[in-house]
């Protein structure tokens, strides 16, 4: 198995130069994305592919259920390179539907280890119950999934990186895309933050979209 891969690198060269010859030489020379992608690692949802861009063009960082928080220092690490180094000038952070990590959260399932770091998006679920817990099973699941990638946006333009850029007059907006399997389409969640004064009142009216139940005893506030 590991033969064919090996096998199919040497093909997918071999048609890259035929078609371009110089590109691997400008690849080598340098890396300049204006993009960093935050996303799932699910295999369905390759970055490049998706967005039309080759290698070189984004910078991503992907993990379970494409979460953002600040005790990742891997994330918070790859964050700082591309704003810092790099110079992005967009961050999206992109989530699908069908996720397996906000199923898993979603049904309260127990996926192992793993089930520490989808604690995050059970979070994310309890914290707006009042407008997930009334919907059918499966427009939950996928309301969960919009809902993630909208409180991930807010982690990161919260995080210090971010923060720090924006104070230096640095121009970086973040922006919320879910993906859908089973088009292939992107889509706008409108949760883009760009500045500091725009983190809160962005957040609370991405989440407003999404109709509440009436008020019970015990919910919290949005």
């Amino acid at each position: 198995m590991p033969h064919r891969l090996l096998n199919n690198n040497r093909t997918w060269a071999a048609e890259v130069k035929a078609r371009d010859p110089g590109f691997f030489t400008r690849l080598a020379q340098q890396q300049s994305p204006r993009y960093m992608w935050i996303g799932c690692a699910d295999s369905r949802v390759p970055a490049n592919e998706i967005a039309g861009l080759d290698p070189g063009e984004v910078f991503v960082h992907r993990n379970v259920a494409n979460i953002v928080v600040p005790s990742d220092l891997n994330a918070l690490s790859t964050v700082q390179f591309a704003v810092e180094h790099l110079k992005v000038e967009h961050i999206f952070v992109v989530g699908h539907y069908g996720c397996a990590g906000v199923r898993a959260a979603a049904r309260g399932l127990r996926v192992g280890l793993a089930d520490n770091w989808l604690r995050h998006v059970h979070d994310v679920r309890l914290r707006h119950r009042g407008r997930l817990d009334h919907l059918p099973p499966a427009q939950m699941e996928d309301v969960l999934c919009e809902m993630n990638v909208i409180e991930q946006v807010g982690n990161v333009a919260q995080c210090t990186v971010v923060q720090d850029a924006w104070s230096r007059g640095q121009a970086l907006a973040v922006h919320g895309w879910i993906y859908g399997l089973s088009d292939g389409l992107l889509k706008d969640l409108h949760c883009t933050m760009a500045a500091p004064d725009e983190v809160v009142p962005v957040f609370a009216d991405a989440i407003k979209r999404y109709p509440r139940r009436p008020a019970v005893a015990g919910d919290a506030d949005e």
